[in-house]
């Protein structure tokens, strides 16, 4: 069987699971699992079971996870609301002060959670009801915190900036300081 007529098969059996109901990430890991069964040899499945405990050792990537549970554990505490009333009363006598306070949290809880949509999820909710009740529209609320929220990814340490690392060529290279940078 050709690549082509394999790559073919391989979506139109995805797209056949997931008229299931299936949610994707289970239709497409279930798919290719039943495709590498069926179409690599035995020798190399050995191969992706020890690629795929490789990948999942490496220290670095095992940190996604635990930035995401710490910025759902943030989120679903008071800390966002707590962060964001504080930066609030630090900037209410500037002009525009409300608008600032919410960017500022935003970059605040982004440096904590290092996720973008946690970040817009956990100020938003304290945010967005505050800046209606003291007159902004609510296509601006929604801006502010939508722009605050980007520094998620942009903020080191960010799960962005994480996975999109290179790896070190030598063990020497991860111990360099950021003063020699």
């Amino acid at each position: 069987m050709s690549m082509l007529a394999l790559g073919l098969l391989f979506g139109g059996v995805t797209l056949l699971v997931m008229a299931t109901g299936m949610p994707i990430a289970f239709s497409l890991g279930f798919v290719a699992i039943v495709f590498m069964a069926l179409f690599m040899p035995a020798a190399s499945l050995d191969t992706v079971t020890q690629n795929v405990y490789e990948e999942m050792a490496s220290i670095t990537l095992l940190s996604i996870p635990l930035f995401i549970l710490k910025g759902a554990a943030i989120g679903r505490s008071d800390a966002g609301r707590d962060l964001y009333l504080a930066m609030h009363a630090w900037m209410q006598r500037i002009p525009g002060g409300l608008g600032i306070a919410n960017v500022f949290t935003c970059a605040l809880f982004a440096a904590m959670a290092g996720s973008s949509p946690a970040t817009c999820s956990a100020i938003g909710s304290a945010g967005i009801p505050e800046m209606r009740r003291r007159g902004y529209s609510p296509g601006f609320a929604a801006g502010i915190i939508a722009a605050g929220g980007t520094l998620g990814i942009l903020l080191p340490p960010s799960i962005t900036m994480i996975s999109t690392r290179s790896p070190p060529a030598t063990p020497r290279a991860s111990t360099v300081s950021t003063c020699s940078l």
